[in-house]
């Protein structure tokens, strides 16, 4: 997973710019890229698995990598890869919490849609940790 980006440019998706990083920057925001997506990984595979629901702490140190980190991807091609880990853990949290009341009501309903979330967000990790390999950036809708 770990790619050498030394002969690559950072190149930002959005406004077209490019930004010149040193081989060491690169290949750290790669690195803490590596491990937020491991991270991520484990709690996505962890929320499938009955009774193995160790990830919220996993995910909340995967988070805080990421909003510490971006900072220093802004202009390179990984810094879809920070937006996009972002955004999928805030919106599956705010799925989690909308459809918890399905817990408290109906087991069979909670379990169904906790069981999509996960797999939904199962689904977001691997395709930002396969982009990720290949050294591209996600695609992001505007």
């Amino acid at each position: 997973m770990t790619d050498d980006f030394s002969n690559k440019q950072a190149t930002s998706g959005q406004s077209g710019e490019q930004r010149e990083l040193d081989v060491q920057t690169l290949n750290g925001l790669n690195s803490w890229g590596t491990v937020s997506y491991i991270l991520h990984l484990l709690v996505a595979v962890a929320a499938l698995v009955p009774g193995a629901q160790m990830g919220p702490l996993l995910l909340i140190v995967a988070l805080v990598i990421d909003l510490v980190k971006r900072g220093d991807a802004e202009g390179t091609w990984q810094a879809s890869h920070f937006r996009w880990r972002i955004r999928t853990v805030i919106i599956a949290g705010v799925l989690y919490l909308v459809t918890a009341p399905l817990w408290l009501l109906f087991i069979l309903p909670g379990w169904l849609a906790w069981l999509a979330i996960s797999v939904w967000f199962l689904y977001r990790i691997v395709s930002g940790m396969i982009n990720l390999n290949k050294g591209l950036p996600m695609e992001i809708p505007a």
